[in-house]
């Protein structure tokens, strides 16, 4: 297929390698101009918006606004391509992009993706897809390139979003809920190593607790995904419970904790930077 990119950061470049490596043509447009093997890099956002699909690895609605929206770019889309949002977005953001999108007519498709930047780099991204089934589907060639799983959320592409939001919001409780147990057993005498590997053979196994488990461990948040990207997706989280009329207490108290760590200075570190704030 021919596929554009907009967006080549530490995971836009991954994936856009992934694509060529599949046999996919790739132009892409990134802010910065860095680029990558086997992709043309194209003068103007438009000109990525002129192949089968266009894939958007922006990091927040605010650019993608910047970008797309106020340039004009949705019009200057090619009839029949499939605009891809991949990065991690609000819900209400979501349900404007549709509409805009369907008033232009121009499929859009909401994708965005579990995993950091070294599983892109593997194209093993767990992929959470939402939208029309005939653009999903033509869609397939490029999700097998990136992903190792495509999981259908639907043919409303916001619902695609909020799952994503959820599954960073539960992530940032894991890392919380690890700092906060390692108080109190090493108030105790119990090396976190030692606790840690009680919990992930026993109870907590999964990937989010084995992977930020070790970096808690080492006491090293080199960056992975940054604190101030997990303070913007805690905000997400938020603003969509608040649409929902509700008020969720562990996300309340992740939320403060993630924007404290921001506030230490932090936020260009890991986002499990935040244990060390709990763990001192």
């Amino acid at each position: 297929m021919n596929i554009g990119m907009i967006g080549l950061g530490a995971m836009g470049q991954a994936m856009a390698r992934n694509l060529v490596k599949a046999g996919h043509s790739v132009k892409a447009w990134n802010r910065s101009g860095s680029p990558v093997d086997g992709v043309t890099m194209v003068a103007s956002p438009a000109d990525a918006c002129q192949g089968d699909a266009v894939l958007t690895m922006l990091s927040d609605d605010s650019v993608i606004r910047s970008v797309l929206l106020e340039p004009g770019v949705l019009s200057a889309m090619k009839p029949g391509l499939i605009h891809v949002v991949m990065s991690t977005i609000s819900v209400a953001f979501a349900h404007e992009l549709v509409a805009l999108h369907a008033a232009a007519g121009i499929d859009y498709v909401s994708a965005p993706v579990l995993g950091r930047p070294d599983v892109a780099a593997k194209g093993e991204l767990n992929i959470l897809v939402g939208g029309a089934p005939h653009a999903t589907a033509t869609l397939g060639p490029v999700f097998d390139a990136l992903g190792k799983r495509v999981w259908d959320m639907g043919a409303d592409a916001p619902a695609a979003n909020a799952a994503k939001i959820a599954c960073n919001m539960m992530i940032t409780m894991a890392i919380e809920a690890m700092a906060e147990a390692v108080v109190l057993t090493e108030a105790n005498g119990l090396a976190r190593e030692s606790f840690f590997d009680l919990i992930l053979n026993t109870l907590f196994g999964s990937r989010s607790y084995q992977v930020y488990s070790a970096i808690i461990a080492a006491g090293q948040y080199e960056p992975g995904f940054k604190a101030s990207l997990g303070l913007k997706d805690l905000r997400l989280a938020t603003e969509a419970a608040g649409q929902a009329g509700r008020s969720l207490p562990m996300l309340a108290a992740v939320h403060g904790q993630m924007a404290a760590t921001v506030d230490a200075g932090w936020g260009d570190r890991d986002w499990s930077a935040m244990a060390a704030l709990t763990i001192g």
